[in-house]
């Protein structure tokens, strides 16, 4: 199943019309972060278990249902989205290739996503099979597997333990994406971004996409700067990417003056050539509207070039 690339006359003529006009609802998106799912036909544990598993946004049961690309079109409307990066939803890891070959049918037969982010178990006895999988679906450019973390009261530097980025099984299988011409997603929070410079630096073929931004959930003025010191020397490593996704805080509005220390940082950091937009939906939509995470995206974006503005919101998607 060959995916349906992104249509680039219309990404052409999208970028002409926002120049012509101006007019930030003209202003092309690639959604680089985000889900589809269907928990009723396809196995989701998380999403379809009782009792629900504790999760970094609360109650999460607005989300236990089908989210496909007509809801993504409904959610977004009033924005203009040329092209989708569907992110794994944690299918049954059982079943570890199960969503990526799901997806590519999805796209085959949509048209939507272009490119897949899928499952991956760096440590496991099954790492080759699944790579050759992934090889012969060429939707598939990136794949994700949450390493072993702990708390931030609970971290140290020494912190190695089995299923972490310093373990050295998840260390051999990491070695592996760089041959398989596959990209690394990076969920964890940013207290143990001096595990990821190691990662960075030791495989500088591997590009690093880190989600989420490290997770910046504490906003207090000392939580965002210890945020900030952690992510200066991973910003650094020119194989390393960042998505402006999934910075949702629960109980607050997600608004220009809530994300503003979070974004700037993360634009000046890493540059407008190396930061992705993404909506993280429907899993933001906990948070947020689309609405409200595009618009705040453009608020925040107004102080760059034309140029600048259309890397972030869809050119630098585009050529990863």
């Amino acid at each position: 199943m060959v995916p349906k690339p992104v249509d680039q006359c219309l990404v052409q003529a999208a970028r002409k019309d926002w120049l012509d006009a101006g007019d930030e609802r003209l202003l092309p998106l690639v959604d680089a972060h985000h889900h589809y799912w269907d928990p009723v036909r396809n196995p989701h544990p998380w999403l379809q278990r009782r009792p629900r598993i504790a999760f970094r946004y609360g109650d999460y049961e607005p989300i236990c249902r089908e989210f496909l690309p007509p809801h993504h079109h409904e959610a977004a409307r009033g924005h203009l989205v040329v092209g989708h990066v569907t992110m794994e939803g944690e299918w049954d890891p059982a079943d570890p290739t199960g969503e990526a070959r799901w997806i590519s049918a999805l796209a085959a037969a949509t048209g939507e996503p272009q490119a897949h982010a899928a499952q991956v178990w760096l440590d496991r006895e099954d790492l080759a099979a699944v790579l050759a999988v992934y090889r012969a679906l060429p939707l598939v450019r990136s794949v994700r597997h949450k390493p072993a973390t702990l708390a931030r009261a609970a971290h140290h530097e020494h912190f190695a333990a089995p299923g972490s980025m310093r373990c050295p099984r998840w260390r051999d299988g990491y070695a592996r994406l760089a041959p398989a011409g596959l990209m690394f997603e990076l969920q964890a929070p940013w207290w143990h971004f001096g595990e990821a410079l190691e990662l960075a630096r030791d495989f500088p073929a591997t590009t690093i996409v880190v989600n989420h931004a490290g997770l910046p959930a504490e906003r207090d003025a000392a939580s965002l700067a210890a945020w900030r010191r952690a992510l200066a020397p991973l910003a650094d490593c020119a194989n390393v990417v960042v998505k402006l996704s999934g910075i949702g805080v629960p109980g607050r509005r997600w608004t220009p003056e809530l994300q503003r220390p979070v974004l700037d940082t993360l634009i000046d950091a890493f540059g407008t050539g190396r930061c992705l937009f993404a909506s993280n939906f429907p899993v933001d939509g906990l948070c947020a509207s689309f609405d409200e995470i595009a618009s705040t995206f453009k608020v925040l974006t107004r102080r760059f070039t034309p140029a600048e503005r259309l890397a972030l919101a869809c050119d630098n998607a585009l050529r990863l």
